[in-house]
């Protein structure tokens, strides 16, 4: 019994050791496994990164060359219709790259194909629920058709009668109108305010005009002040024109009267450098000519106490 019990010891020694040889391999196996699944998900989650970067940089370089262009192309036209297709364009870049990428991915690629196939519900979602958006981007691309303004002109928003905004139009948005003011603000108006309000443009005209009034006392020599006020109005270097228009009494207040004319010059900028030049020389030689610019005064006789 003890020689069987002997001989079976080895036996069983001999199939525990396979079983352990067999069970490392299979440990060994499995391990390999894992490390390859993980170097398999790492790759894929590299892959993914990788895709990811391609067209985030493709987007931006488009994104960056469309305002190369429109930047070189608005150097020479101010055209407002080319700043809001600016805006079209890039947002139709950025949806075009976001649904490319979206179709690299099994889960990502399902999703669009059910977006797809729901647009319209989805659209007629979007607009009842950014229908003031909505409008305000039809409002956009009327304006940008009609070309009531451009950047860089002087424009006055006037909406029931009260002006709502004044200043020169700086740039046009899908959203909203800015306009910029002299004292360094800004306003930003809806596209659709801008598309109902009433707009008057300076630019309109082929030039700039603006009125110059000057009040004398009825003591001085008219017909001098009026040649000095042609010859002032005419002598400055902005001025257009200046020649042919002509300077009228165009009013009697309880001081004086008033002369009055017009200043043409080729935009607003040179229109107020040209208006305030003249202002100031009107004065100089006012006073030269002994030609008094009236103003009230106050007299206070007081009580003389001992």
């Amino acid at each position: 019994m003890q020689a069987q019990q002997e001989r079976k010891d080895p036996a069983a020694l001999y199939f525990l050791c396979v079983f352990a040889v067999v069970g490392t391999f299979k440990l060994c196996y499995d391990g390999r496994n894992r490390q390859k699944k993980l170097r398999y998900a790492r790759g894929d989650g590299m892959d993914l990164l990788v895709k990811i970067g391609i067209f985030a940089v493709v987007a931006l370089v488009l994104n960056y060359v469309v305002n190369l262009v429109y930047k070189y192309i608005l150097k020479k036209t101010g055209a407002i219709h080319l700043q809001f297709s600016k805006s079209v364009v890039i947002i139709v870049i950025d949806v075009i790259v976001i649904y490319s990428l979206a179709q690299q991915f099994d889960m990502t690629k399902d999703i669009s194909k059910v977006v797809l196939q729901s647009g319209s519900l989805i659209l007629a979602i979007a607009t009842f629920a950014a229908q003031h958006a909505l409008g305000n981007v039809i409002s956009g691309v009327s304006i940008s058709v009609s070309k009531p303004y451009n950047e860089g002109e002087k424009i006055r928003v006037v909406q029931g009668g009260t002006v709502i905004a004044e200043g020169i139009v700086r740039d046009v948005t899908l959203r909203h109108t800015v306009i910029y003011q002299f004292n360094g603000e800004s306003y930003i108006v809806p596209n659709s305010v801008m598309d109902t309000a009433v707009v008057i443009n300076t630019n309109y005209t082929e030039n700039v005009g603006n009125f110059i009034e000057v009040e004398i006392s009825y003591d001085a020599d008219i017909e001098e002040a009026l040649r000095i006020m042609r010859k002032v109005c005419s002598e400055h270097k902005l001025t257009l024109n200046t020649e042919e228009n002509a300077v009228t009494a165009s009013g009697y207040t309880q001081n004086g009267i008033i002369l009055k004319t017009t200043i043409w010059t080729e935009n607003l900028d040179d229109s107020f450098h040209a208006c305030s030049d003249i202002r100031i020389a009107l004065l100089t030689e006012f006073k030269k000519s002994g030609i008094e610019i009236p103003y009230q005064t106050v007299t206070i006789n007081a009580p003389f106490h001992t």
